[in-house]
């Protein structure tokens, strides 16, 4: 028989072990949904371009936006910009986009992608800072390679 010292000291060593994997996959869960927040404004974006969507990406802009997009080079206000990138994607109308590359720091990360259209190809740059809780493009530019 086990003498109830031994019965209770498994009972404890039983308890720490699982509360220490439950410990585990807390710290996973949390760190998986960072990243998935992190990841989600890009995944967006992406696909408002390979839709050519311009008000889901509009939806990112900051209040003013540095913009260009061919010919059109300045700051322009959120809905000025969403009307400029909306006629961009009329006449060019999205086949496919894909990301090149990716990157940042705390508060601020880059994308750099292709745009490829009907008849051309183009490259997109987009910088997004974090304001309060929500990440913002303050730069976009799209040009022809």
């Amino acid at each position: 028989m086990i003498s109830n010292a031994i019965f209770e000291e498994m009972k404890k060593s039983s308890i720490k072990k699982v509360f220490f994997n439950v410990s585990l996959l807390l710290v996973f869960i949390v760190f998986q949904g960072q990243n998935l927040n992190a990841q989600e404004p890009v995944d967006l974006i992406k696909q408002s371009f390979k839709s050519g969507d311009a008000k889901m990406l509009a939806d990112f802009f900051n209040q003013n936006i540095e913009l260009v997009v061919l010919d059109n080079d300045n700051v322009y206000s959120k809905a000025q910009a969403q009307q400029i990138v909306s006629k961009f994607f009329e006449d060019n109308p999205p086949q496919e986009f894909n990301l090149i590359h990716q990157g940042g720091k705390e508060g601020a990360q880059y994308v750099i992608g292709n745009l490829v259209t009907g008849s051309k190809s183009f490259r997109v740059y987009f910088l997004l800072k974090k304001n309060g809780a929500k990440d913002y493009i303050h730069q976009l530019r799209i040009e022809e390679q």
